[in-house]
């Protein structure tokens, strides 16, 4: 089963390309900034080196958020393109908390699991999820007060890629497991990806945003 899988949300333009769960072709260059020049091309040389066509392609997972509005906006009209043109290929959405959280080990899980994301402001993109990476709620943009009061006097596992900043000030709460990812794993979110197609839950990929865009009205 090929699976293309690719991620515009943070700060890289990440592709990837497996076959029944092993990496066939990778492609991550981290920017800021022209991350939909970078897809398609990206896309199309990763096919080429394997000698594909777009119609082989079983499933596109791509990355819905939360993440920067342009980012997320680029990828969905990707995968959304893609799937107007390949019929027979399937398409899913994978939020990036499902992604942090389909990453952590039976080991690693606490009751709660809070996935904290980096949101380059003074708050945090937050939601939460039981043993069994059930969701606790609907993801949120919270403040680390906020957060704190809500995981307090309970068992938990943090991961994301906005735990280190989390923990830079000291919240007295009682830790099973940290995770201090630098980023989502492109490799991650193909394998949930895969997860959703092998159980027949995929997901058309509609946008996860928890905050307006950053827009101003000239005068």
């Amino acid at each position: 089963m090929l699976n293309l899988a690719f991620d515009t949300t943070a700060g890289s333009c990440s592709v990837l390309l497996t076959e029944d769960g092993k990496t066939l072709e990778k492609y991550v260059k981290k920017m800021d900034f022209g991350q939909a020049e970078a897809l398609f091309p990206a896309i199309r040389e990763i096919l080429q080196k394997r000698q594909l066509q777009p119609a082989e392609l079983d499933l596109i997972t791509v990355c819905c958020g939360p993440g920067s509005f342009t980012g997320v906006r680029s990828s969905l009209a990707a995968a959304r393109t893609l799937g107007l043109a390949l019929l027979k290929t399937a398409l899913t959405g994978v939020s990036a908390f499902e992604a942090y959280v389909h990453d952590l080990a039976p080991e690693e899980l606490a009751f709660y699991n809070a996935v904290i994301i980096e949101t380059k402001r003074e708050d945090f993109y937050f939601q939460c999820f039981d043993d069994r990476k059930n969701k606790l709620g609907e993801p949120e943009a919270l403040d680390y007060e906020t957060i704190v009061d809500r995981l307090r006097h309970k068992k938990v596992t943090l991961t994301g890629d906005g735990v280190e900043r989390f923990l830079n000030r000291p919240s007295g709460l009682s830790l099973h497991v940290i995770r201090m990812e630098d980023c989502l794993s492109i490799e991650t979110l193909a394998a949930c990806g895969n997860e959703k197609f092998r159980l027949k839950k995929t997901d058309y990929p509609k946008p996860l945003y928890l905050r307006a865009p950053d827009v101003c009205l000239k005068a």
